[in-house]
């Protein structure tokens, strides 16, 4: 989001804090284009879905966050932040000095072609003095350069570039940075990929379809074994009318598949019938 905060002359006394207005928004869009929406909102929704079991992890998109009680020109609005060791909820901006003066330790900014050079130089300078961590900065395209990924790191109270953005791991979130393709694909810590809501809803759909097809699998498994086993126990119930009867054992074959018919078993065992009863009666000459 862009913000563009003017400071108050420096003869004009601030407002006591009850007085001092903390506007929420500043008339801006959320975002300038769809690939700038795209990546704020899968930033966001994996960051929360990697931290869902915690409690005591915020995370957030295009909020303003007052740094200083009484200075609402010292002001920003990160596409993502993420602030640890603060509840999660909803709220309306993020005032600092109601947070246990604890700021965001990690922020996203998705560039998009309505950022200007000095905006992003002030951007870094308000994250640099209220103490961020870790700040990224990519840009997704249309315009150029892209694709763009840039990140600094906290070292000696400062924002140092990191040298190498490509397999970076954040040190705060533990994810995984990967430009290897061409453009940016971020991980979780378990090595499985940010994902968008689509992505999920058809890898949902899959394995939904995927059970589905073990389901009938299993299903006609189990209805050839119980056509099996009532094959079986006809079968049996032939060989013992069979031996009480050698005459119809024999010389009577005919009944024999007759008989297995009539109990369903396929033509090929009632051929392998015939042709023993066959062979025994050869025998018997």
């Amino acid at each position: 989001m862009s913000l563009r905060p003017q400071r108050s002359p420096a003869n004009l006394t601030v407002l006591p804090s009850s007085f001092t207005l903390y506007p929420e928004s500043d008339g801006q869009p959320m975002a300038d284009n769809t690939w700038q929406y795209f990546w704020n909102v899968l930033i966001k929704e994996n960051l929360e879905c990697l931290f869902a079991h915690r409690d005591d992890v915020f995370v957030a998109s295009n909020l303003f966050w007052y740094a200083v009680k009484g200075d609402p020109a010292e002001v920003a609005a990160p596409d993502v932040m993420v602030v640890f060791k603060r509840p999660k909820g909803h709220r309306r901006r993020y005032l600092q000095w109601e947070e246990e003066n604890i700021g965001p330790q990690v922020v996203f900014e998705i560039l998009s072609p309505s950022n200007t050079a000095k905006e992003m130089r002030d951007k870094f300078d308000f994250y640099e003095r209220n103490g961020v961590e870790e700040y990224y900065i990519y840009n997704p395209g249309p315009a150029e350069p892209y694709p763009y990924l840039r990140g600094y790191i906290r070292r000696d109270d400062q924002l140092k570039p990191i040298e190498q953005m490509d397999r970076w791991i954040s040190p705060r979130l533990g994810i995984l940075f990967d430009m290897s393709s061409g453009e940016l694909q971020l991980f979780h810590p378990d090595g499985q990929p940010f994902r968008s809501h689509v992505e999920l809803e058809q890898e949902r759909e899959r394995e939904r379809q995927s059970r589905q097809q073990a389901e009938q699998a299993a299903q006609a498994a189990q209805a050839r074994a119980e056509r099996l086993i009532a094959q079986l126990r006809a079968w049996a119930s032939i060989r013992r009318t069979s031996t009480a009867n050698p005459t119809l054992e024999r010389n009577h074959p005919a009944m024999h598949a007759y008989m297995l018919r009539s109990c369903g078993i396929g033509t090929q065992l009632n051929a392998s019938l015939h042709r023993r009863s066959e062979s025994k009666g050869t025998n018997m000459q």
